[in-house]
């Protein structure tokens, strides 16, 4: 095992696993125990992020010299809810990593830290698209834990010289996405009407808010490119480089869709506070490593709708 992806068994994940796999990497990945993951040619570990010296026992054995962050509670409708356990998952669980690695002797592995756009948070006018030096205003829990995983991914680079790389990730889509996400949410709740499992109405929440769209498959093309090309202690926008509004999102799942579907606004699907545009700016990501977008919009939403649908026996 020359890798390893901690907090494996979340959506991104598995894309990131197997996308490490095509690269020749002999990846190895962490869940947590409720969570399932099966991956041929994966090694799979059950670690919760919760007691520093699990995380240094594993690192210890395997020393893999790349180590993928991807563990988070990552909604920021959730992080509204649960606080407490966004804090102690996305805050203490970097510190209990970064210092497990730093307690091992002669140990210096390559870290992909992944935060978020929603760092950025409420723009200044004219800040968009934006880059990587914009300051930050983050508007929700959500994105305060992940400004604050990246300034101390910051400092642990510049202090004791960690070859840590940063990432602010942009909304990213695709199949296997929980609904609590809209793009997939939307997909779902189509193809439900579609199969006759509820009423040709389209619950919705905030369409005007504008969101950089990705495929998950561009996003963790992104990652393994930067962490072959990153340099250390910067910090990366990984997004599409261009803004939608949810509205767009939703017509071009309307418009993908066999029945006629009314939409209706939910007032239990509007967030207390919500940024209204985030667009990033990805010059950096595309100078320093060569990445270019492969996966448009249409064809990852096409994508989600068929896949719910194979779901409901009406592919």
């Amino acid at each position: 095992m020359d890798t390893l992806v901690i907090g494996a068994g979340g959506f991104v994940g598995k894309y990131l696993l197997r996308q490490l796999l095509e690269e020749g990497r002999d990846p190895g990945a962490t869940k947590l125990p409720r969570e399932h993951l099966a991956l041929d040619g994966v090694e799979v570990f059950d670690l919760e992020l919760d007691n520093q010296r699990n995380i240094q026992r594993l690192l210890m054995e395997h020393r893999p010299a790349q180590i993928y962050h991807l563990a988070a509670q990552s909604s920021v409708a959730v992080s509204w809810k649960e606080p407490q356990l966004t804090v102690d998952v996305n805050i203490k669980g970097v510190l209990y990593l970064l210092e497990a690695i730093r307690s091992i002797e002669d140990y210096y592995p390559r870290i992909l830290l992944v935060g978020s756009g929603e760092e950025y948070g409420f723009l200044r006018k004219g800040a968009c698209p934006v880059t990587e030096d914009e300051p930050l205003h983050p508007g929700n829990l959500y994105a305060v834990t992940k400004a604050c995983q990246s300034m101390i991914g910051s400092v642990y680079a510049r202090a004791y010289g960690m070859a840590i790389v940063m990432v602010r990730a942009f909304n990213h889509i695709g199949v296997g996405q929980s609904p609590q996400f809209v793009a997939a949410d939307f997909a779902l709740q189509i193809a439900e009407i579609e199969a006759g499992l509820r009423p040709p109405v389209m619950k919705v929440g905030n369409l005007a808010a504008k969101r950089d769209f990705s495929d998950v498959r561009d996003v963790v093309r992104a990652y393994t490119a930067l962490m072959a090309k990153g340099y250390a202690g910067e910090i990366y926008n990984v997004g599409s480089g261009h803004a939608v509004a949810i509205q767009e999102i939703l017509d071009i799942l309307l418009e993908l869709s066999r029945e006629f579907i009314a939409v209706e606004q939910d007032p239990h699907r509007m967030r207390p506070s919500d940024v209204p545009l985030i667009e990033a700016d990805i010059r950096k990501l595309r100078e320093d490593t060569g990445w270019r977008q492969e996966y448009p919009l249409r064809e990852s939403l096409q994508t989600m709708l068929d896949d719910n649908r194979r779901r409901f026996g009406i592919g």
